[in-house]
């Protein structure tokens, strides 16, 4: 069974999909060694932890896409990717639908923010007018090799037109190809339930947004009773590093770099798989000995 109808058979399930957002191989192989059935990349993620930078458009396809493929090919299990805006017109989604695929993601997120776009949770936000998306979304329902390459139409609508304009727009990408929906920065329970109930039986992805964000934070077992049946932590893990680093560093300048929380060695060589990476040296070392 390949990663994509993996994840297909896991959305098709009554279960909630849970995908923590990986940006590097240390927090992929950490997410696979939790457990969990799915992860998923974030561009903010990616351009805060690799570049350095703010979620402002400023993460190439390029940069995007070989992420993406070193995390999907360290990952066991299925990875979702974020396209961001496709970079640019209907042609430019096909060419980036092409790239995401071959990378090995089994499907992705596509948004209709104007670009530069910047990250949904924030203001100043922009979308581009509702049938163009549309074409973007048939681009990339007709550029994917494998039925089972999952598109998941995003939409910023909410925070430019208000909730019954994003809902209109979920429809016409529903019907434009799209596998599953993402409503961006609902504001309050009430509207998550709106969300839910507007679209029954339909891929439905929430963003938990913690620290900040425009979305109530709730629990995965609220949100599937609301009707969605994957989720995301875009910035969960990435805030908490960010904040140990800081921490850490401080402990380094003020002569004490030890700490009780900090995992050991052996923890270390353990979450990199160090000890099958030994045997399978092993094995070489012995083949190349018995061949003398």
């Amino acid at each position: 069974m390949t990663k994509a109808r993996a994840m297909r058979e896991l959305l098709a399930r009554k279960e909630l999909v849970v995908s923590p957002n990986v940006y590097d191989g240390y927090s992929a192989m950490l997410v696979a060694k939790m457990g969990f059935k799915a992860a998923a990349t974030t561009g903010a993620g990616l351009s805060n932890a690799r570049l350095g930078l703010p979620d402002i458009g400023l993460l190439s396809m390029k940069e995007n896409v070989e992420a993406c493929r070193m995390l999907a090919q360290l990952l066991p299990i299925p990875l979702m990717a974020d396209a961001e805006t496709g970079y640019g017109n209907a042609v430019s989604v096909f060419h980036a639908v092409q790239y995401f695929e071959d990378a090995g993601v089994v499907g992705l997120n596509l948004e209709d923010q104007v670009s530069p776009k910047r990250c949904g949770h924030m203001q100043g936000k922009a979308v581009i007018p509702a049938d163009e998306m549309v074409r973007k979304i048939r681009a990339a329902a007709g550029a994917r090799s494998s039925s089972d390459f999952y598109i998941v139409a995003r939409t910023d609508a909410r925070a430019v037109s208000g909730l019954d304009e994003a809902l209109r727009r979920g429809e016409q990408y529903l019907e434009a190809g799209a596998d599953g929906l993402f409503i961006e920065a609902p504001e309050t329970v009430e509207e998550l339930a709106k969300i839910g109930r507007t679209f029954q039986g339909v891929g439905q992805f929430a963003n938990m947004v913690e620290g900040g964000g425009q979305t109530p934070v709730l629990p995965p077992d609220e949100l599937q009773k609301l009707g969605f049946n994957m989720v995301a932590y875009p910035v969960t893990v990435l805030f908490r590093v960010a904040r140990v680093i800081e921490q850490s560093l401080a402990n380094i300048k003020a002569g004490k770099p030890m700490d009780a929380n900090a995992v050991d060695f052996k923890g270390f060589k353990d979450i990199t798989g160090f000890a099958e990476w030994a045997r399978i040296e092993d094995t070489y070392k012995q083949a190349s000995s018995s061949s003398n």
